[in-house]
This record gives structure tokens, sequence and C-alpha cells, in this order.
């Protein structure tokens, strides 16, 4: 069985880095193009910080590649892919003591370039609701809960979803998740974003 790569290996920051030099953009230029701080991009290139799943978003976009390209060593244009539980990645988004968003994630497709919606299996930290930080991105969102309690929320509504239960939203509107109860959250989360 392989052993499954550190996160240093898959390099995103790195990635992200050459990417945007080949673009000819500076970091304030990428700033300009995703809403996101020149700091916190130049924390994502030195790999001191793990970009949430909104985030690279939004770089990806800016950068006009697919977020795919970020998981991947070569880009891949395979119809089928399988990706073993043994090769999944898990990213932690409070890297190096950071608990803004307060989840993991590991995309389980990421294999398979030029697609339209992006999988990842999430593990949502329990946490107060003081914490929870809201995100928006272009695109839409389903989320299908596997453990624990989820509290989903946006400006106006709180969901509290349980095993079995399923959302769909759009995600241009602002939304949080946390965990609640004693244990962790996961959910299988699926991402489109338009091209």
């Amino acid at each position: 069985m392989a052993e499954r790569p550190k996160e240093e290996e898959l390099a995103i920051g790195r990635k992200i880095r050459r990417l945007r030099q080949k673009r000819r953009l500076t970091l304030q230029d990428l700033s300009g193009k995703t809403g996101v701080p020149k700091e916190t991009l130049s924390q994502i290139e030195n790999e001191t910080l793990a970009p949430p799943i909104s985030t690279l978003m939004k770089i990806a976009k800016a950068l006009e590649v697919d977020i795919t390209f970020f998981f991947q060593e070569v880009e891949a244009h395979e119809k089928v892919v399988v990706v073993r539980a043994h090769e999944r990645e898990r990213l932690d988004t409070r890297h190096h003591g950071r608990a803004v968003s307060g989840y993991f994630y590991e995309a389980l497709a990421y294999k398979k370039g030029k697609k339209h919606m992006e999988p990842f299996l999430v593990e949502f930290e329990v946490k107060e609701k003081k914490e929870m930080v809201f995100f928006s991105h272009e695109g839409e969102e389903f989320i299908f809960v596997l453990e624990g309690e989820l509290e989903f929320r946006t400006p106006d509504e709180v969901h509290i979803l349980s095993p079995g239960d399923s959302l769909y939203f759009e995600s241009d509107i602002p939304h949080a998740f946390r965990g609640i109860g004693t244990a962790n959250a996961k959910a299988l989360a699926v991402v489109y974003t338009p091209a």
C-alpha cells in the first residue's frame, strides 16, 4: 500500500506562486482579482497557511485554472479516474495554529482534470458560534452529512444537519459551517464553479 503524501508534498503555495509569476501578476494584482488580502496570499505561497476551499477556488479562477490543478502532479485528462483511500491528501485550514476556518478537507477526485464539479470529504471542527467565519464564492454547493451534527448559517438562516441530511445552496451568499455537539462533523461536499 502506497503511503499517503504529506501536505507539504502538494506544494499548493509554490504552484500558486509559479502560476502567478508565469501570468506576470504581482501579489497585489492577484489580491485585486480574488479579493484575498495580499498578506494572506503571501502566507499561502510561503506554505504557512493552507487555503480554505473557497479561497483556493477564487485563486484558481483568477489564475485561469481548474482547482484540481493544485492537487495534481501533472494535468490529467482521463475520462475515468479512481482515487484510492490511501491516495487522498488531508489539508488542514488551521495550518500553523490558525483556527480561522476550522476544517480539514480531502479532494476526492483530484486525478480528474477538466471537470465541472469538485468533490471533497470535509471534517468540520466543533467550535463556538462566535468563531464562525463566513465565506462566499461563485457557484453552487451540495453537502451530505456523514457523521456528527453540522450547523450551516447564512446572514438570514440557520440549519442544523444530522447524518443523512443534505443541503444544496448557491455559494455566492455568505455562508459558514461548524460542528456542534461533542465530536467533529464529517460531510461529503460537492462544489460547482462556473468556468
